[in-house]
């Protein structure tokens, strides 16, 4: 089993998408930075959501697409490499967006607004305020001081307990603002103390 073959097998997931064809560059644009933000990503054009090899019909015109999406679409812009695969006598486009060192990149949606995207198992979903200060931060040199005060520590001990946390939470434990609580997350997260735990429907946070 060729390794292309191998990756249609294991099914569209966090580093991993499907298109039939290319339709949208904003739909496009929006998967790429997804892949940007997170850990890189392939996309396999000429196959179908089911993993059904269809082929390219235009493979000159797909590249006109993603190019035109990566460089228009995508801020800061980005530089997707192609590769031509033939599976079943079929031709696949291989789309590699590798992990960015410009985080956060954005895409320019429907509505002409610029929204930053993460991976979120095989779905490309909005970045959260605290998502996009910690791929703003840990793209910077700033190394993170943190203020260990009692914030902090009632926090740690809450989740050794608790195992979880979400943001109204945290500000309800620690008795402040969202906005606090959001930099005291932040700055815990960047320091490897906590992890981001995000699904479709919610953002939470748990001890590393």
């Amino acid at each position: 089993m060729n390794h292309i073959k191998k990756l249609i097998f294991e099914g569209e997931g966090v580093t991993l998408d499907f298109k039939k064809t290319i339709t949208s560059c904003e739909k496009i644009a929006r998967t790429m930075v997804s892949f940007a933000n997170n850990k890189g990503g392939k996309l396999l054009i000429g196959v179908a959501d089911d993993g059904t090899i269809k082929g390219v019909k235009s493979e000159d015109e797909e590249r006109y697409m993603i190019t035109k999406a990566a460089h228009f679409f995508a801020r800061p812009a980005l530089e997707p490499i192609f590769d031509e695969v033939y599976v079943d006598d079929k031709l696949v486009l291989v789309v590699d967006t590798p992990a960015s060192d410009l985080k956060p990149h954005y895409a320019l949606a429907e509505d002409g607004k610029w929204w930053a995207y993460v991976r979120v198992k095989d779905k490309s979903v909005l970045a959260s305020k605290i998502v996009l200060e910690v791929l703003k931060r840990s793209s910077s040199d700033e190394g993170v001081l943190i203020e260990y005060s009692e914030n902090e520590k009632s926090l740690l001990q809450y989740l050794e307990l608790h195992t979880r946390i979400t943001i109204k939470e945290c500000a309800e434990l620690l008795k402040i603002g969202r906005r606090r609580a959001q930099r005291i997350l932040v700055d815990l997260i960047l320091s490897g103390l906590i992890r981001i735990n995000t699904t479709e429907k919610e953002e939470f946070y748990t001890v590393s």
